[in-house]
């Protein structure tokens, strides 16, 4: 009979583990979903923003035009990019190679760079990718949450049996970061 509760008090504790784990994996799960949902805004955000500065843009410099399709067409295909994270990093580094290319155009309008609805438009943007990138930081940080939880010995039994996978990083390519990677090279 003694036997009989200490089997039952084991599946008892078991049962408990199972459980607990359990609403850990899916309390992660759902939190990096609401960070991803927090990139996706910002986003937008940035896709909104970018029609207004091509128009004024194209005010200033219309003969720029190979440069304000490309940021066009990048756009619509980062606007359009759905799967992975890695598929929207992708069209996302496409924009923004983009969005460089035209900033830099203003830097040969001195009148385009002095108009303050380009100013306010390019401060915006400014402020949207910064929001964007917190927002990387805090949506990879929840993968990452999420990822070990997965992994890790024993609560990667209870993610495998009901199905919890690892999740992808949201990784863009940063020309600032690639550059501090490589030494540079000195001559005399």
């Amino acid at each position: 009979m003694t036997a009989v509760y200490i089997i039952l008090g084991v599946a008892a504790l078991l049962l408990l583990y199972v459980v607990s784990v359990y609403n850990k994996l899916v309390g992660l799960r759902v939190r990096k979903n609401e960070a991803w949902s927090d990139i996706d805004v910002q986003m937008k955000r940035r896709y909104d923003l970018i029609p207004n500065l091509v128009q004024t843009v194209k005010g200033y410099a219309s003969h720029e035009k190979e440069t304000l399709e490309r940021v066009i067409a990048a756009r619509s295909a980062a606007v359009s990019a759905t799967g992975s994270p890695a598929d929207q990093a992708q069209a996302e580094n496409m924009l923004t190679g983009a969005l460089r290319q035209l900033l830099a155009v203003s830097e040969a309008y001195p009148d385009l760079k002095a108009d303050k609805n380009f100013a306010n438009l390019s401060d915006k943007l400014h402020e949207v990718e910064d929001h964007i990138q917190k927002a990387r930081r805090f949506y990879n940080g929840n993968v990452r949450e999420l990822n070990v939880a997965v992994q890790e010995f024993p609560s990667n039994v209870v993610a495998n049996m009901f199905g919890f996978a690892r999740a992808e990083f949201f990784e863009l390519d940063d020309a600032e970061a690639e550059a501090v990677k490589q030494a540079p090279k000195v001559e005399f």
